[in-house]
């Protein structure tokens, strides 16, 4: 459905992106991890369209992502970045209904109302965004998201949703909420693609994995494949002690001390 190929990007004599290549496929939910600086919020930008590669390309479909006009491209895909600052004392409907407005909704109030109600924002419609906490600002660009891709599926074409680490700012249960939202919409026929920091959450809701290191993708797959002791160790130079649910087999980490350079 969409695909990076080869993708490198260099910034200021350093390369963030080093020969990456990732495809998103419909009713599947990937999940991005790896350290700090690992070129992770780069790659999203770089398929989500707001950033172009030094080298390498993106297809959405068969067509070239610097193809699409800006219009067509609100209509392939909706993105949830880090933050979201806003200059102008906008309310929380008015955020999500930009979403709305951008997927063409005939009723964008209406569709606005759902998408706030399905993040658990009900009764917030007249907040000002800039006076909510950061975890509610975190919901309401959620709720703009999923008005923009109400339907993983349009006209018989998959379409994606981008998340940046969306639970960043959330207690357990609203990280939960958010995540089951999003494998919801893989579920129904879309591509999501999630960076998250927490391996755990990566683990439970990933159907694949991707793993970078110093902007090179090291590793993907399930997340059986892909976590395991020696992965965490290279990565993230701790010591990590992976097990299983025994129910689902789902890995799990439990961070130990941070690997000796001396041994």
């Amino acid at each position: 459905m969409i695909s990076a190929r080869q993708i490198t990007i260099r910034r200021g004599g350093r390369t963030l992106l080093d020969d990456v290549s990732l495809n998103l496929e419909p009713s599947r939910f990937t999940v991005v991890i790896g350290p700090n600086g690992a070129g992770k919020s780069t790659l999203l930008k770089v398929l989500s369209g707001e950033m172009r590669p030094d080298g390498g390309d993106v297809f959405y479909q068969d067509r070239r992502l610097t193809s699409l006009a800006p219009s067509a491209l609100a209509r392939e895909r909706a993105v949830l970045p880090q933050s979201s600052a806003l200059s102008f004392p906008f309310t929380a409907l008015e955020v999500v209904r930009m979403g709305a407005m951008a997927h063409g909704s005939r009723d964008p109030n209406l569709a606005a109302r759902q998408a706030l109600a399905r993040v658990g924002l009900s009764g917030f419609e007249g907040r000002s965004y800039n006076a909510l906490s950061g975890g509610e600002q975190q919901r309401v660009q959620l709720a703009r998201v999923l008005a923009q891709m109400p339907d993983p599926v349009m006209q018989g074409r998959p379409r994606a949703i981008f998340l940046d680490e969306p639970t960043a700012s959330l207690d357990i249960g609203h990280q939960i909420t958010v995540l089951e939202l999003a494998r919801d919409f893989a579920r129904r026929g879309g591509a999501v693609l999630a960076i998250l920091h927490d391996l755990n959450l990566a683990a439970e809701f990933a159907d694949h994995l991707a793993i970078l290191h110093h902007g090179r993708l090291i590793r993907e797959g399930s997340p059986r494949e892909t976590i395991d002791d020696a992965t965490i160790g290279h990565v993230y130079g701790i010591s990590g002690a992976v097990g299983r649910l025994p129910s689902a087999a789902i890995p799990y980490v439990l961070p130990q001390a941070r690997l000796s350079t001396t041994r």
